[in-house]
């Protein structure tokens, strides 16, 4: 045994080990409890990052502790893999997307098995293998078929020089982020999944269903699917367009929560998609100069919440569906066509968008609800009285004055529906999903366009419909457009005419929807799921970043009824339990240049300045010159605040950076990088070997009840605190805290240190033995490798096999028990120190040997006794 610890040569021999047992392939046992723990998979950037080491090191605990605990446990990997960061390193490095990723992924994988995580590689899939987007086709088309899926319009971002839609992360201040041309907003087709018509499914089972997810994650996809009870109506209008129809009927929609408010309409505000917007843009210029400039706006809500509100009056004007006053329509840039009916009601006395807007181009504001014990309307300036409340009373409303917001909400809803505009009405903020992108890189959609046709879904037989991988996107729109081989031979599934593929890819969100149960049936060419999906699904447990709150989870939930659906799968939810796993952190620092931008600096080339109090103030760089301090924030490449996971593991070893990210914080708390810290775990672990190099002679004598009675004073001790410590360290493992796990094993490598063995004392041997098997194996699920390499160096196979599949350590009842218990002394109810009796001692013992006791001569010599109170396992009061 190598009396020093070389990480790099424990690690090595660890992971050939278990790469020569296949230690970590897995297959469906029905003997065996199943648990399916999976981390969210990474896109193949080509470099770990310490998140990617955090996240994967929880996965990696949970299932060696498991598979102790004699659970049948499943860990995949796989590669979220298309995407639009491979086209951008196309176009700047000028190779294919396919080649870039393929040498990330092999990368990447080598780095992961650099540390030790115990993945079924067998299972391993990538989402731009032909082989499993075809069943991100073939599920499409099952969907197209029930109508799930269909075609319609959709707004896009539109780059005019480089003629192609782009992402609203590639917008950046209303420009394109390669060209910097100004982003138009262009209705396009495109196809839509009706996960709205899961709205209410997917509501009541976030409230219901999902116990073991998060309850800030739950409200967020409540937040997200958005119910909302109020009153669709519409404000009627005699406006006609140039074929003198009247343009939507006469009628033109809005939705409210707050039906109470009506009477205090005084505009509509539509966006400037609507058909009213358009008819007013044929013969009004500064409408239609308006909606020009709106083009080059946001397209999500998100956007157009924070981007300054503008309108501009059309000269129509709709009836009050209540007084049939003229209501005035403007266009405004802060109304979405494809969120309601496109048009809201605008009551600038009761909400504080509408209210800037009346300000700014000088609308009437009408007060119409009065808050309890709230002073009248201040029409000068903005008040949150209103917000969301529904306790103020009605005024200014006619025959609806003086009523609550209930009472008044139904009272106009009946007014609307006896006069045949509206009435009460559930809607839902989810909107359908958008799953057409107009990029390369991404799932070919199986569709066909026929001149005489239409568009039709390629026949079943023809899947999967294959992405050529030689393409290199130069910035001139989709290469699959110009791309002959993608069309050549194609023709119409009706007519056999020749025809032409669909070049819009899927929304990579669909490659994430369901690749965990592709995992559990990888290689299954007939099906999409397959016996594999029946034992391992639902998943038992789910680990991410918070950053997937929304979209992906939700898309995932969607995705999975679906299938339950089309009887591919029988669970409701793909997730039992959700670990969102918090953020690494590191300091920031930078420099300001003469135009005002930032340089940032690597923490490690910089030496902190710190203020009397000790806080970083600043810093200085070798040679000399100073920077500026930014505080601690996520690692990213912007900030060069990152630290490389594969330099860590040279110079410390992977299973240094593996304790170092569960020690420093809980799982679900933000860690700040300390390298002070790291280095402490690597001494830690460096205090282990060594301790298991000292007992490398020592006898292998038998444990546990065969030498019980050889046990010393010292030694039942030492097992008292080792068995104690493991009591707590399997609660946590259990409630995965595992900072807690590492530093409870810390107590036990100090608990061995601190207990000096009688030479030639079987019982001694025997305690320190069983404890160090003890630490080795609450050790192993963070930190594999050298808690293999100890237990092989000091043969604790022969007793209990390999460490792989050796069975957890469960608490000595017996090792808790003790001789003698110390108690609290007090004297008139005031502590004045401790007394020792036998564990067994009856009370009458305790109160003699309480009287007798040194510290009771000592605060009370030659007191009478009145009585002595014990409580049981805590303290002995005497009463002088």
């Amino acid at each position: 045994m190598n009396p020093s610890y070389t990480p790099s040569e424990v690690e090595s021999a660890a992971q050939a080990e278990w790469r020569d047992k296949d230690a970590y392939r897995v297959t469906e046992d029905t003997n065996k409890k199943k648990y399916y723990a999976c981390s969210m998979l990474p896109y193949p950037s080509g470099r770990l990052h310490m998140g990617h080491v955090r996240n994967y090191t929880i996965n990696d605990m949970l299932t060696r502790y498991l598979r102790m605990s004699g659970y049948n446990v499943l860990m995949p990997m796989g590669w979220d893999a298309f995407g639009l960061p491979a086209e951008n390193a196309a176009l700047k490095n000028g190779v294919p997307p396919a080649k870039w990723t393929y040498e990330n992924i092999a990368s990447m994988k080598q780095q992961l098995q650099a540390m030790g995580l115990a993945i079924d590689w067998s299972r391993e899939i990538a989402t731009c293998d032909p082989a499993y987007y075809k069943w991100n086709q073939w599920l499409f088309l099952k969907m197209l078929e029930k109508g799930i899926a269909y075609r319609k319009t959709q707004v896009v971002n539109w780059d005019p020089v480089d003629q192609t839609v782009l992402a609203n992360e590639q917008v950046i201040d209303g420009k394109g982020w390669r060209t910097g041309a100004t982003v138009e907003r262009r209705e396009i087709p495109g196809y839509y999944l009706k996960i709205s018509d899961y709205a209410e499914e997917l509501l009541e089972h976030t409230q219901n269903k999902l116990p073991g997810w998060p309850e800030r994650v739950k409200l967020m996809q409540e937040n997200w699917i958005g119910k909302s009870s109020g009153v669709r109506f519409a404000f009627p209008h005699t406006i006609k367009d140039a074929s003198g129809k009247l343009i939507q009927d006469g009628r033109m929609y809005v939705f409210t929560t707050r039906a109470d408010t009506i009477m205090g309409v005084t505009f509509c505000a539509v966006a400037p998609e609507h058909p009213l917007a358009l008819h007013a843009a044929t013969t009004n210029p500064k409408v239609a100069t308006f909606i020009e400039e709106c083009k080059s706006g946001g397209t999500t809500e998100a956007e157009l919440a924070t981007q300054e509100k503008k309108g501009v009056a059309t000269g129509l004007f709709v009836q009050h569906p209540i007084t049939d006053e003229p209501i005035p329509v403007w266009v405004g840039n802060y109304v979405l066509i494809s969120y309601g009916d496109g048009a809201v009601m605008g009551v600038p006395a009761h909400d504080e968008r509408d209210f800037a807007f009346a300000n700014k181009y000088h609308l009437e504001i009408l007060q119409v609800i009065i808050d309890d014990d709230a002073p009248h309307f201040n029409y000068k300036k903005w008040q949150d009285w209103y917000g969301e409340k529904t306790n103020g009373v009605t005024i200014n409303s006619d025959v609806f004055s003086g009523m609550r917001h209930e009472e008044a909400v139904n009272a106009v809803a009946h007014a609307l529906q006896l006069k045949g505009l509206g009435d009460k009405q559930t809607t839902w903020r989810l909107r359908d999903w958008g799953v057409s992108r107009q990029r390369y890189w991404g799932t070919p959609i199986p569709i066909i366009h026929c001149e005489e046709h239409g568009a039709l879904p390629v026949p079943e037989k023809d899947l999967p419909v294959v992405l050529p991988t030689d393409c290199v996107p130069d910035g001139s729109g989709n290469p699959l457009n110009k791309h002959e081989g993608f069309h050549a031979g194609v023709v119409c599934p009706v007519c056999g005419k020749p025809a032409r593929r669909e070049t819009d890819t899927m929304d990579t969100f669909v490659d994430s929807s369901w690749y965990f149960m592709r995992y559990c049936d990888p290689r299954s060419d007939n099906a999409m799921v397959d016996g594999g999906a029946k034992y391992w699904m639902a998943m038992d447990q789910y680990i991410g970043g918070i950053e997937h709150a929304i979209l992906h989870l939700l898309y995932a939930r969607f995705w999975t009824k679906v299938m339950r659906d089309l009887k591919l799968v029988t669970v409701d939810e793909p997730f039992s339990k959700l670990l969102t796993q918090g953020m690494v952190l590191n300091h920031i620092y930078y420099r300001r240049g003469d135009k005002g931008g930032k340089e940032y600096f690597p923490p490690a080339d910089v030496t902190p300045v710190l203020d009397e109090q000790g806080r970083i103030t600043g810093g200085k760089l070798a040679d000399g010159t100073t920077v500026e301090y930014g505080g601690v924030g996520k690692m990213g490449k912007t900030e060069r605040n990152g630290v490389d996971p594969q330099d860590l593991i040279e110079k410390y070893g992977a299973d240094t950076a593996r304790l170092y990210t569960m020690f420093t914080a809980p799982p679900e708390a933000t860690l700040e990088w300390n390298d002070a810290a790291v280095e402490g775990s690597y001494r830690f672990l460096r205090r282990v070997w060594n301790y298991g190099a000292s007992l490398k002679d020592m006898a292998s004598e038998v444990m546990g009840a065969k030498v019980a009675s050889s046990y010393s004073a010292e030694a039942k001790k030492l097992r008292r605190e080792v068995h104690t410590v493991l009591r707590q360290i399997d609660y946590d493992y259990q409630r995965m805290q595992y900072n807690t796990v590492v530093s409870g094993a810390m107590k036990l490598l100090n608990a061995l240190e601190g207990f000096k063995p009688q030479p030639g004392n079987v019982g001694d041997t025997a305690a320190v033995r069983e404890g160090f098997c003890i630490l080795l194996r609450c050790l192993y699920p963070a930190t594999p490798h050298i808690a293999q390499q100890l237990w092989k160096e000091l043969n604790y196979e022969d007793g209990h096999g390999d460490l792989l599949d050796t069975a957890w350590p469960k608490v000595d009842a017996g090792a808790l028990e003790q001789d003698e218990i110390e108690l609290m002394l007090q004297v008139n109810g005031k502590l004045r120190g401790a007394v020792r009796v036998p564990s067994a001692a009856s009370k009458l013992d305790i109160e003699k040997l309480a009287v007798a006791s040194d510290d009771f001569v000592k605060f009370a010599p030659g007191a009478a006794v009145k009585r002595v109170i014990v409580v049981p396992g805590r303290l002995v009061n005497v009463v002088v």
